[in-house]
């Protein structure tokens, strides 16, 4: 058991962290006014849109992994006073759910079939499940939020921004899948976004935007993983043997998830499926549990 003078200590050490900001940001990181939230349940997109949005920024010194902590940070990653020292107006990234503090946020939003999907690679990744582990298991504890419980379930961090926020025009929703589709249009909507608000020198030329979705490719970022993985405070501690950035794809569930783990993720959160334009596997609207007693992979 911890002793009396021990625990003070702790709570001293804490204390002093905080005041000095030394703590790494998290969920108690300082807010400006004048911030910008890249915002997401994990495995949506989020790192994807730092890149697009800096490579449009930072055109002559485009974004690597070495260098977006510096610029586009972050919060779970980096100590409070060293953000609060960066320049103004700031980018940052997040996966909270709905946040009142944030003043301004791009939300991404993925196919929760396909985040589940990218997550599982994730978690295996950072060694947190064995490579043998069971697909249809781990969806089982995905619906319960097991992993990353902090962010709650997909359902519950998409759901808390667009009930809250949707509608509002410091809000910019932004959905996977049409980024993949066209890139440069919703990078384009991005950079209005930012110039209305905090950005006004952003210099969105279309000349700009497709060369900044030219520095974003998929292509591009696995090679810089290679690279720069050890340097990264995202990747530096996790399995080297396992990509960060996988196939980037939309809809590759279908090819992975069994029908069982497809019933279960579309009749636990049909309602939001639904609301975001994401058909269901079904595609009459009911669900898809009884429609075959295996667990075949939906091809």
């Amino acid at each position: 058991m911890e002793s009396s003078l021990n625990r003070a200590l702790r709570v001293l050490s804490t204390a002093g962290r905080v005041l000095t900001g030394k703590q790494l940001a998290g969920r108690n990181v300082t807010v400006f006014d004048d911030d910008v939230f890249i915002t997401s349940y994990p495995r949506s997109g989020n790192t994807w849109t730092r890149f697009l949005i800096g490579n449009l920024i930072y055109q002559d010194d485009p974004i690597t992994f070495s260098n977006i902590e510096s610029r586009i940070p972050e919060i779970y990653f980096n100590p409070d006073h060293v953000m609060r020292r960066l320049p103004r107006p700031r980018i940052l990234k997040s996966h909270e759910s709905f946040q009142p503090r944030y003043p301004r946020v791009i939300y991404i939003v993925r196919d929760p079939r396909d985040v589940c999907v990218s997550f599982y690679h994730h978690h295996l990744k950072w060694r947190n499940i064995p490579d043998n582990y069971p697909m249809d298991a781990f969806v089982e504890r995905f619906l319960r939020a097991e992993f990353d419980a902090d962010f709650g379930s997909w359902e519950d961090n998409v759901g808390s921004w667009l009930s809250m926020r949707e509608g509002s025009a410091n809000f910019l929703m932004c959905r996977y899948e049409d980024m993949k589709r066209d890139p440069f249009k919703e990078l384009e909507n991005v950079a209005s976004f930012l110039e209305r608000h905090s950005f006004r020198d952003i210099k969105a030329t279309p000349d700009r935007i497709s060369r900044a979705v030219e520095l974003s490719t998929a292509e591009r970022m696995r090679n810089l993983e290679k690279l720069e993985s050890g340097k990264w405070a995202l990747t530096k501690s996790t399995r080297p043997d396992l990509p960060f950035v996988r196939t980037a794809v939309a809809g590759g569930w279908r090819s992975i998830l069994s029908r069982q783990s497809v019933a279960a993720i579309e009749e636990t959160w049909k309602l939001w499926i639904q609301r975001l334009g994401y058909k269901l596997f079904s595609g009459d609207g009911e669900p898809t549990a009884g429609n075959s007693p295996d667990k075949e992979v939906i091809r």
